[in-house]
């Protein structure tokens, strides 16, 4: 298998008999005009429906290719960025759908739209969208029942009952699944002092067998390598990406 980094969150999966592609926003090294040409079904799907996770130029490449399957967040229609025929399957938290070459299913979010488990060729792929454990850096600084305002989000949040319910989502996907042989998760040092915190939250819970840091646009590729210390204390591979369009072949092991 070979996993390809597109931008921000977006990645491109190519196993033996098909090509998965995650959360397509924006494309700066130019991956998915290759991918377009090869001879595989290609299986698109979008977490919800932010413009750094979903854009509508994804629906272009049907013109390009006959044998891609869209499978997206429900949220996308609700929130109008797309039409019910866009897609081939729409999918909210506790949907499934499986082909002979894939079985999906979506879990739920901290945020908008889905988590994602892809099982293929005998391999548990795991995107995780936007959940994660965002306020992780207000934690110290309130008490339960109260709520604290963030400049940057511009209101008043409760990290206590945000981490309860993202705590309460990997519960969820624990009952699905207790191990995945690829994890993509959100490292991202915008959300502050804390922000591996998620990741290592889901690293306690499941076995991993790959992880790999994404949503770390802006703080930049290095804010992301900060977990590998985590994940190194745990024998669980890494990858550092360096740049977009950058590919890590994946053991079969």
């Amino acid at each position: 298998m070979k996993l390809t980094y597109i931008f921000h969150s977006g990645f491109v999966l190519e196993t033996e008999h098909a090509i998965l592609v995650f959360d397509y926003w924006s494309d700066p090294s130019g991956v998915i005009e290759d991918v377009l040409q090869k001879q595989k079904p290609i299986y698109v799907f979008s977490s919800h429906f932010h413009e750094d996770h979903f854009t509508r130029a994804i629906l272009d490449w049907k013109r390009q290719k006959s044998d891609i399957t869209y499978i997206l967040s429900k949220d996308i229609l609700k929130h109008r960025r797309a039409n019910k025929d866009d897609a081939d399957v729409w999918l909210a938290k506790g949907g499934s759908w499986s082909d002979e070459k894939v079985n999906v299913k979506a879990l739920g979010s901290t945020d908008s739209g889905v988590s994602w488990i892809v099982e293929i060729e005998g391999k548990r792929i795991f995107h995780a969208g936007d959940l994660n454990n965002w306020y992780a850096r207000f934690l110290p600084d309130v008490v339960p029942g109260e709520t604290i305002y963030s400049e940057e989000f511009d209101e008043e949040i409760d990290p206590i009952a945000h981490e309860k319910q993202y705590l309460g989502e990997l519960k969820d996907i624990r009952k699905v699944a207790d191990g995945f042989d690829l994890v993509m998760f959100p490292i991202d040092g915008r959300i502050g002092n804390g922000y591996t915190l998620g990741g290592r939250q889901f690293i306690e819970r499941f076995k991993v067998g790959m992880f790999v840091p994404m949503h770390f646009v802006a703080s930049g590729f290095e804010s992301s390598w900060r977990m590998k210390e985590y994940t190194n204390e745990r024998q669980i591979p890494f990858w550092e990406i360096k740049r977009e369009g950058e590919t890590i072949l994946l053991s079969n092991g």
